[in-house]
């Protein structure tokens, strides 16, 4: 059994109590099952990985304390990216995580692989550091094909793209304890992107690029550790 800290348990009993408000239950996983074997990532419940492509197969994804242990392997070439399918237009996504160094962060990044006009499908995303929070539309801003393009190629961006990327991320300050459980909620509502840590809300986001119709992809994006649990997807509509 996982140590409960008062504070989340009583937060816990007001989430179940506001459940009705977040709509339809359609993923929920608290990590408790053990792995087969300890070599590579083996997640379970639908959970994908970008181990095997960018990290040479190395584990990267443990399941170990009832929580996912997620971490960078050495010979990584790219931020560990943990997939779970969940289709909606507006809903949320709820988790418990930990960071345990100030370096540490995690990413929940929206995205539709069927969405062409993009980079890998990015649509936007919300970063949790120890510092702050960032609030990112990648469909119409830095994801946008002939945005990356151009920079990958080091050229100049025209006008219009200089324009596109304007407005389209926003950094909030708040400053979160390391070594400590807290709690996320993570809402999607036309173009409004919120984030809610420990029962407060952090900020909020509008961009054009958060009403893409259909998310069909959580990423948990981890570009060091994190160590994420309880993670519930919930369609509004």
């Amino acid at each position: 059994m996982k140590p409960y800290p008062l504070c989340l348990v009583l937060l816990a009993a007001a989430q179940l109590w506001a459940a009705d408000d977040l709509g339809q239950l359609i993923f929920s996983d608290d990590f408790e099952r053990v792995e087969s074997q300890d070599q590579v990532d083996e997640p379970g419940k639908g959970w994908g990985t970008n181990s095997k492509s960018r990290a040479k197969g190395h584990k990267q994804v443990d399941l170990r304390e009832g929580a996912m242990f997620i971490y960078l392997h050495p010979e990584a070439n790219h931020a560990v990216s943990v997939t779970q399918p969940a289709e909606f237009t507006d809903g949320s996504v709820r988790l418990r995580f930990r960071l345990d160094h100030t370096l540490d962060s995690l990413g929940l990044n929206f995205a539709d692989l069927q969405c062409k006009e993009v980079h890998a499908g990015h649509l936007f995303a919300a970063r949790i550091s120890p510092k702050q929070v960032v609030f990112q539309d990648l469909k119409t801003g830095n994801m946008r094909l002939d945005i990356r393009e151009a920079r990958q190629a080091k050229q100049k961006l025209s006008e219009e793209q200089q324009a596109a990327i304007k407005g389209k991320e926003k950094a909030v300050l708040h400053p979160l304890s390391i070594g400590e459980w807290h709690d996320l909620t993570v809402t999607v509502s036309g173009e409004e992107l919120t984030v809610v840590i420990d029962g407060k809300e952090v900020g909020r986001h509008s961009s054009p690029g958060i009403t893409h119709p259909t998310k069909r992809l959580l990423r948990l994006s981890v570009p060091r550790n994190a160590v994420v649990d309880d993670v519930q997807i919930w369609r509004k509509k």
